[in-house]
């Protein structure tokens, strides 16, 4: 059964059952077949809980609820005119479009598709606004920017410390964290500390080494609008390779980046205030991991602040 009622346009949709990060790296190609397909709805298949995020893309018609690729997704075949992979290249997000007997197919090369060859090692934002090239779509893997939040920012010009991450392999260590809020809070800085819910404790523990009040920590309090509304705001961003890493860059706010598990060509941050830091050399690259990478791990508090003060925080 269809969860979603026709609205009598012929319909596209882009199929990323994914997170956070890898919606914002998308974005460049949302935009070019919004373009292209100017009388079209613009469908994204997802998970539900990006719906704020999605609103702040620009020109994205509606959410399609789409926690993985288990089931089928809950559109009638023949339905959507043109099925747009952006999830991968392998048989089961093939299969799951395959099912909705699309009149165009748009993806990289595979059973029944036609396309681009699947490259290791492209940069994503690069890698989906090719694709789109190869099939006769115009698209700028720079045009990655995002509406601003309607909700207001709770948090006016915080220094956030983002302290989670997916993965145990992103996990830098709290008192790592918690030395480089001292620093931003000495170079006067108001920190905040921020994260999801599961993601809280840990947000706590490093305030308090930090020795800042737990009042900073909003870990697990903010809407995903309200917080893209502090990053959006923020005087600069500290974070492991996260959303809220992608956010920044959609933003323009000043970041520093720790990256171990996941190379910086394929997921570094746009030119602009950004730095990305790893030690590429030692990267074990086992993303789902529950020990950080070595590459992670070799970034000091000390590599952070530095970069904060060549960004010009400190």
């Amino acid at each position: 059964m269809d969860s979603l009622p026709s609205d009598g346009r012929p319909e596209v949709l882009a199929l990323r059952a994914l997170k956070l990060g890898d919606l914002l790296v998308a974005v460049p190609a949302l935009h070019a077949l919004r373009r292209a397909y100017p009388g079209h709805r613009l469908i994204y298949a997802a998970q539900p809980w990006l719906a704020p995020v999605l609103a702040l893309v620009g020109g994205v018609d509606t959410l399609l609820k789409t926690q993985g690729l288990d089931d089928p997704l809950s559109l009638s075949p023949g339905r959507v005119e043109v099925a747009v992979n952006l999830h991968g290249s392998g048989p089961e997000s093939l299969y799951r479009l395959d099912e909705l007997a699309p009149k165009r197919r748009i993806g990289h090369l595979g059973p029944g598709w036609d396309g681009p060859q699947w490259r290791d090692g492209v940069h994503e934002r690069e890698r989906w606004a090719q694709l789109l090239q190869w099939h006769g779509i115009p698209a700028d893997p720079l045009d990655y920017r995002l509406q601003l939040p309607m909700v207001a920012n709770p948090l006016p010009s915080a220094a956030v410390v983002h302290v989670g991450a997916a993965y145990g392999s992103r996990l830098w260590p709290q008192e790592r964290f918690a030395a480089v809020a001292r620093g931003l809070e000495a170079a006067g800085h108001c920190v905040t500390f921020t994260g999801s819910e599961g993601e809280r404790r840990r947000a706590l523990q490093v305030a308090a080494l930090a020795g800042l009040p737990q009042e900073r920590v909003v870990a697990g309090t903010l809407g995903l609008d309200e917080f893209a509304a502090v990053i959006a705001g923020a005087s600069i961003v500290v974070s492991a390779d996260t959303g809220a890493a992608h956010l920044a860059s959609a933003y323009g706010r000043r970041s520093v980046v720790i990256f171990g598990p996941a190379p910086v060509s394929e997921w570094g941050p746009p030119p602009g205030p950004h730095i990305a830091l790893t030690r590429a050399e030692l990267r074990r690259g086992d993303t789902f991991s529950a020990i950080p990478d070595p590459a992670l791990l070799a970034v000091s508090a000390a590599d952070v602040l530095a970069a904060a003060r060549d960004l010009g925080c400190l």
